[in-house]
């Protein structure tokens, strides 16, 4: 079999999934759960289903088109890292101008659909929040600052705000204090991950936190931040937006979270490697069980009054 014969046996069709994975749809579904709650209690009401339909379209659409860049933009780094090795332009499964064209596709149908069917506020938001995680996160503050994570981290923080904006066509305090909560939660997050997955960003040149200051800094930093979210996290029971409920679940979540993230502060070697990858994984459950306490007090304080 001659090389051109073997090159076209190897060679795999370019199928939906590889387009799919472009848009990072498990972290997208996590944005549109926190935008999901953001729209729900922006109200006392039950905002309209279609407009709620049409503002989590349109925020998804654009957040897929943002990961799509970020597919782009990272990929010379991602063939360097195990975790990122897969992903279709690292296997030649597409061309940088088919994810391309699919990142604008997206991020234009996206907008058209917020102009047309929520409101421009939220469009000009999303499209701010796009600019700010494809463009000056990933291709600048990514590859120049240790502290990337945390500047960077307010646009992956927006989607409580979209949601709020799209039903209501405004802003908010209560809207900015959901933003703050994932702001806060953000680099004890990340950092859990690029502690274990530390070797990897120093091999493809990436100043992430561990490889720039050590670990030991790192795990001070996490610990830190896990505080600076469980502040966060109370606010919104402090300034009388939800009640007990969610306070008391937000406690237990609480605990949890801050010793796991001890365990990541105090632990050396191997053991730290495996703390760190647990506490990163919870921390995503850890997002997603807040906000879900945040709707659930909102939705019973709203029973109890009618009834």
């Amino acid at each position: 079999m001659d090389s051109k014969t073997q090159s076209l046996t190897i060679s795999e069709p370019v199928s939906f999934a590889d387009y799919w994975t472009l848009g990072k749809p498990r972290v997208v579904l996590v944005m549109l759960v926190c935008a999901l709650v953001g729209m729900l209690m922006a109200t006392p009401a039950m905002p309209s289903l279609l407009s709620m339909f049409y503002g989590l379209l349109g925020i998804g659409l654009m957040s897929m088109g943002a990961a799509a860049f970020n597919h782009v933009l990272d990929r010379r780094f991602d063939r360097l890292m195990a975790r990122t090795r897969r992903r279709p332009l690292v296997r030649d499964k597409l061309q940088t101008w088919q994810a391309l064209l699919y990142a604008w596709l997206l991020t234009l149908l996206g907008f058209a659909v917020l102009v047309s069917e929520a409101n421009v506020l939220t469009a000009l938001l999303t499209a701010a929040a796009l600019v700010g995680y494809a463009v000056i996160y990933t291709a600048f503050l990514k590859h120049a600052t240790p502290q990337n994570i945390t500047i960077g981290g307010l646009a992956g923080a927006a989607p409580p705000l979209l949601g709020w904006t799209a039903v209501t066509g405004s802003v908010s305090a209560d809207a900015i204090l959901l933003v703050l909560i994932i702001f806060a939660w953000t680099p004890a997050h990340f950092w859990a991950l690029a502690i274990y997955r530390c070797e990897e960003y120093r091999q493809a040149g990436v100043p992430m936190l561990p490889v720039t200051h050590g670990l030991s800094f790192t795990q001070l930093q996490v610990w830190l931040y896990s505080w600076l979210t469980v502040a966060a996290s109370l606010m919104p029971y402090v300034t009388g937006m939800v009640g007990e409920i969610y306070l008391c679940g937000i406690v237990v979540i609480n605990i949890r979270w801050l010793w796991l993230n001890y365990r990541v502060f105090k632990l050396q070697k191997t053991q730290l490697m495996t703390a760190s990858k647990i506490s990163f994984w919870f921390s995503i459950r850890y997002i997603l069980y807040c906000f879900l306490l945040l709707l659930l007090d909102h939705f019973l304080k709203i029973y109890a009054i009618s009834g």
